[in-house]
């Protein structure tokens, strides 16, 4: 006989609390209704910060493609006026043509670190403004000395 009793007193505790929780004043509605509006605003900033987070990455991975087509392009040209120069030291018969096939094989030998700077960032893609800023005062020092080299080679 206890135990209907207590399950009656329970279901009688459980309608209570419900209907007491039910029973709010206009005004603890809208203190609960701005509460869940201030909520919602909340999410919807977080939402459109992911978002525009996700499109400077989208930008950095459409610029980081230009420049790595560029730089390759750029690497492929320097190996062509390696390979040039190299035939050029081969025919020349000057004097002085092992020290510019030394410097030549140095000239290479940068343009070669260049190629993995780009291979080893596209695995790593971190600090992309240094990267780049480096990047192209490294590129652009190789096209001078190659320049550099050529027309001190054929004077």
């Amino acid at each position: 006989m206890k135990q209907p009793i207590t399950i009656l007193y329970l279901a009688c505790m459980l309608i209570g609390g419900i209907s007491f929780n039910g029973c709010k004043t206009p005004d603890q509605k809208v203190n609960d209704a701005q509460i869940q509006v201030e909520n919602a605003k909340e999410n919807l900033e977080k939402v459109e910060d992911k978002a525009a987070v996700a499109e400077i990455k989208a930008a950095n991975a459409e610029e980081w493609k230009i420049f790595k087509n560029e730089s390759e392009a750029k690497i492929k040209t320097n190996e062509i006026r390696i390979s040039e120069l190299k035939s050029k030291i081969k025919r020349s018969g000057y004097p002085m043509d092992d020290l510019n096939a030394k410097r030549v094989d140095t000239l290479e030998m940068q343009n070669r670190k260049l190629q993995s700077k780009v291979d080893d960032y596209n695995k790593t893609m971190t600090d992309w403004e240094t990267f780049k800023r480096e990047f192209n005062r490294d590129m652009d020092g190789l096209g001078s000395a190659l320049k550099d080299f050529t027309v001190k080679h054929n004077n």
